[in-house]
């Protein structure tokens, strides 16, 4: 049964959920791929089938031209610069040019590319989540607070889709990966899309800050039993999040059960995903995520979760809502700052661990 007690939805509790039309499909991914269907691609790490001076197909980006495009992005991005981290901004500018893969891209195409996310998540308001975190988990009569109701509002809505506990960092993969978990019997059945994306957002960079030394993307997990209806809106809403605001973040997302909610929310994104990101969504029978919990996990069998049958308990980080203190003087209830402790820690614990 669900965590929350709710009876299993299904497609017909969304009344307006429906798949789109052919013109639908595509308004709604250019939008997404805001003009530029290789989005993903664009961004993807270089395989065997990419040309290039080294066996990973990539070439080499020297000290200079690193700082070269860090002052620019400091120029254009002074207060969010830091967020791209050097593994990163390498990958970008390592890769094959796509209009000649013989020569590697030019710095100025880098930049461009670099750029994109950056203008997102100013346009997102990515760089103030923590603030607007911070600030509703403080008191009502705080001076921003009474003298900016609409921010505090918003900060409140933040906090009410961090508290459901639906999303979290916890552990790492073999590889050195930090994984993101869903639970999605603990999603609202009528979701504030605004504020789950802002969420999301929030959640994406503190795991993002915190990746190993040269390490680039997460793993996502998802336990998909009693999901809730589907929300278009919202499910639209964070797959442009995800394209625009975190092209080749995702390494794979792995969803087990398959029941027909999902099926339909394949149905609905997959023509509107661009280039290779469909391709990382794999999705599993109960069973079957057994073992690939087991391929996966830094520890193999003891990090399978309580919630897909192993003896890992993350409801002792993470429990519903009504079982969480409150973290401060505010709304926040989901441990957010222990969270990011505990993702530093165990990022630490592993680089130690490779030497």
């Amino acid at each position: 049964m669900a965590e929350n007690g709710s009876r299993q939805a299904s497609v017909a509790d969304a009344p307006d959920a429906h798949l789109l039309s052919e013109d639908e499909v595509k308004k709604i991914h250019e939008d997404i791929v805001h003009g530029n269907d290789d989005v993903e691609d664009e961004f993807q790490d270089a395989d065997g089938g990419e040309t290039g001076p080294d066996s990973s197909g990539n070439w080499a980006v020297s000290e200079e031209e690193m700082s070269i495009i860090r002052a620019e992005l400091a120029c254009e991005f002074p207060d969010d610069y830091k967020y791209l981290s050097d593994a990163y901004v390498k990958s970008v500018a390592s890769k094959p040019y796509s209009k000649d893969p013989t020569q590697r891209r030019p710095l100025e195409y880098t930049m461009e590319k670099l750029s994109h996310v950056m203008e997102w998540r100013q346009q997102a308001g990515a760089p103030e989540m923590e603030d607007l975190l911070k600030l509703a988990n403080g008191p009502a009569t705080a001076t921003e607070a009474v003298e900016n109701p609409e921010k505090f509002a918003k900060a409140k809505a933040l906090t009410t889709a961090l508290n459901y506990g639906s999303t979290y960092w916890h552990g790492m993969t073999k590889e050195g990966k930090p994984i993101l978990w869903i639970r999605c019997d603990r999603k609202p059945w009528y979701p504030d899309v605004d504020a789950e994306v802002n969420a999301l957002i929030l959640i994406a960079d503190a795991g993002i800050r915190n990746m190993p030394k040269n390490c680039t993307d997460f793993v996502c997990l998802s336990d998909s039993n009693y999901p809730p209806p589907p929300n278009a809106t919202f499910m639209i809403n964070m797959l442009k999040a995800l394209v625009r605001g975190y092209p080749d973040r995702l390494a794979q997302l792995v969803s087990a059960p398959v029941g027909s909610i999902i099926q339909f929310v394949m149905k609905l994104l997959t023509p509107l995903m661009p280039g290779r990101l469909a391709s990382k969504v794999v999705l599993l029978g109960q069973d079957e995520m057994i073992g690939r919990l087991e391929d996966i996990l830094l520890n193999g069998n003891d990090d399978i979760p309580t919630f897909f049958g192993g003896p890992c308990n993350h409801d002792e980080f993470y429990p519903i809502e009504s079982a969480c203190p409150n973290r401060g003087e505010g709304s926040l209830k989901f441990d957010y700052f222990g969270m990011v402790e505990r993702l530093e820690k165990t990022v630490k614990d592993y680089e130690a661990a490779q030497g």
